[in-house]
């Protein structure tokens, strides 16, 4: 069920369903305060999609999970260890791709990769293979073409698919994404899609993703968390959210040469009312649900304009 301003039913999911758990997160720099009680949890095999404006701590989320950063409060388990306590075995089970790594750029793309996977090998286990197969990791990302080429010769786009195969190169359990198509061309960008579906549905491999593509996690997400003020103001799948915020389903169409807008919250009862009235003259009828464009503005206006109410008092 959809929950906003919290998150609750994380103690439904068994122990073993649990890959991320995170009770009370704090995070301040000062008086600044960037996450203010953030709670979420993250199954196997689930795609999470974290959105939110600039600021907003999306950034800093992941980088607290990957145990990249430290936390000012609360607690923090990933893949069953405290991401400040986690050791080499512990992170050869995680997956990054940040927003630019730009190490090692005259290195060629199939050397990089064959040395990055030997830091897998001694926590490769009959269960899940460690490191992956460079040349079908190459394939699968689309550059098999590229492989002999320097890191510093490739376009942007070529770049970026090799940020995605350095972090899946060790099987992770759990792959964590910060904006990973930027940079892609719309072929690009479906082939990654299909990329992460795979993991999650035939590796039961958990994604955390942020993006600013709201089209992009609509097509991707199990599920979204939006972050504004560093809480969570909305939790749910897009279609969950939709039906929270918007609730109603624009219509048009045009009736005696004039066109006719109404927004209802039963779309077809409204539609099967119109045609019984009307058995001639509706024509060009268009039926348009809330996007997750619309949804994620209205809550986050809806968030903004709760704030702005509270600092004038």
């Amino acid at each position: 069920m959809l929950c906003i301003l919290d998150v609750e039913g994380i103690d439904s999911m068994t122990k073993d369903q649990k890959v991320v758990e995170v009770k009370n997160l704090q995070m301040s720099y000062g008086d600044n305060v960037v996450l203010d009680g953030v709670n979420l949890a993250i199954r196997k095999g689930e795609i999470l999609v974290l959105l939110g404006p600039n600021g907003a701590g999306k950034t800093t989320t992941i980088e607290v999970l990957e145990g990249f950063r430290g936390r000012s409060g609360g607690s923090v388990n990933v893949l069953g260890v405290d991401p400040d306590e986690g050791n080499e075995e512990w992170r050869s089970r995680i997956g990054v791709v940040l927003q630019s790594w730009r190490d090692h750029a005259k290195w060629n793309v199939s050397t990089i990769l064959n040395h990055l996977g030997k830091y897998y090998l001694p926590y490769s286990t009959p269960e899940r293979k460690r490191p992956l197969d460079s040349d079908e990791l190459l394939n699968k990302v689309g550059l098999s073409a590229h492989a002999n080429k320097k890191v510093n010769e490739l376009s942007g786009g070529q770049r970026r698919r090799l940020d995605v195969a350095i972090g899946l190169i060790g099987n992770p359990e759990i792959l964590f994404l910060d904006e990973p198509t930027v940079g892609f061309d719309p072929k690009a960008r479906r082939e990654f899609h299909e990329i992460i579906h795979g993991l999650a549905d035939l590796e039961e491999t958990a994604i955390l993703l942020t993006t600013h593509d709201l089209d992009e996690a609509e097509r991707l997400a199990d599920r979204i968390i939006i972050l504004a003020g560093g809480k969570i103001v909305a939790n749910g799948s897009a279609d969950e959210l939709a039906r929270e915020t918007a609730g109603k389903t624009e219509i048009t169409w045009t009736q005696d040469g004039k066109r006719q807008v109404h927004a209802a919250s039963d779309a077809t009862n409204f539609i099967r009312k119109l045609l019984a009235q009307h058995t001639s003259g509706i024509s060009q009828l268009e039926i348009r649900s809330a996007s997750l464009e619309d949804t994620y503005m209205a809550i986050v206006q809806k968030h903004e304009s709760k704030q702005t109410r509270k600092e004038k008092k």
